[in-house]
């Protein structure tokens, strides 16, 4: 069976499906539906391309000069670099410029680009959504809503038409919704519309994390990294941009394996590929769970990279992996 360290076969009513877990470089995969194996090819291979990091967490692809990485590294309070001759540096440091506890998450979190190419930035110890200048200055997007603070802004992504959709969940706090600097009495989605006006989505969500479109942008993903509701939520996203009908798109919340939806990206045919307990579950967009990609290390974020889109680069706690794939995902 070569590297197949695991299988075995489940019959369903269409006939055998094979699962199995399949060592993988540095990590494995666990393969539930056959047409998981026509987004990771057979051989497909997990790559560790840095390590002795704090806590990295979103990762995003620039595009010019040949193409590199940036990611965060939340306690240690910095945006990193990666580039493709395996360098690591700093891009910028500190993101949060007062003192902190050590180990505390202050520094940023989830990386995207705008329609020009800017990189903007949830900002956890400074509670908001920045934007980064083409020299270097930081225009801040977003910090208050209805003039209150917001918690601790954590991903965000783009639609097509200029709008920001981004999570605010308290992980920058200390003492997450018992922390006195908390303001808000909710931990919301909003919606930050080019011309400054920033909505409140969703207000019912305890922990709304990563959040990705449907190639269509008709839908919005959400995860929920509640260890008591491990749950990725999908909404409908109306003509104006608001969000209806939320219903619980997957639940893994008996799963055992550490872990919690966290981070995901979908690809180019709509599959969803969040973080969550035990690795990168691959999710159809029907809702069905095609399969897992397993790091030795708990993964916390994803993005596509490279000229072509294929790679999933991936940010587990203290390392960065890579993993080419068949398909192409949706990225800025």
């Amino acid at each position: 069976m070569g590297n197949f360290w695991a299988a075995w076969f489940l019959l369903s009513a269409g006939g055998v499906l094979q699962l199995s877990a399949e060592q993988a470089g540095v990590g494995s995969f666990t393969r539930v539906d056959p047409a998981f194996n026509a987004l990771v090819p057979a051989g497909a291979k997990i790559e560790k391309l840095a390590g002795n990091l704090r806590f990295i967490e979103g990762p995003v692809w620039i595009h010019k000069g040949g193409g590199y990485l940036l990611f965060s590294d939340i306690p240690a309070n910095a945006i990193m670099k990666w580039t493709p001759d395996g360098q690591v540096s700093v891009f910028r440091k500190p993101v949060f410029p007062g003192s902190y506890p050590d180990g505390q998450f202050i520094g940023s979190n989830g990386l995207t680009l705008d329609r020009q190419g800017r990189l903007v930035a949830c900002e956890h110890g400074n509670r908001r959504v920045t934007r980064t200048e083409k020299g270097r200055s930081i225009t801040v997007l977003a910090d208050r809503f209805e003039g209150k603070r917001l918690n601790s802004p954590n991903d965000a992504v783009f639609k097509s038409n200029g709008d920001l959709y981004f999570t605010d969940p308290p992980y920058g706090f200390q003492k997450q919704d018992d922390d006195p600097a908390k303001e808000l009495q909710f931990n919301g989605v909003f919606r930050l519309t080019p011309a400054g006006k920033l909505d409140l989505l969703v207000k019912d969500m305890t922990r709304p994390n990563g959040l990705g479109f449907s190639p269509d942008e008709k839908k919005l993903y959400i995860a929920n990294s509640d260890q008591a509701r491990k749950i990725w939520m999908v909404y409908d996203v109306k003509p104006d941009g608001a969000l209806a009908n939320g219903k619980v798109f997957y639940d893994v919340t008996s799963e055992k394996a550490e872990g919690v939806p966290d981070g995901m990206k979908l690809d180019s045919k709509g599959n969803l590929y969040g973080t969550g307990p035990g690795g990168i579950w691959v999710i159809s967009p029907q809702g069905k769970h095609l399969g897992t990609i397993h790091l030795p290390e708990v993964p916390a974020n994803l993005h596509w990279g490279d000229a072509d889109g294929k790679t999933l680069y991936i940010t587990a706690r203290t390392g960065l992996y890579r993993l080419k794939l068949n398909v192409k995902g949706i990225r800025p």
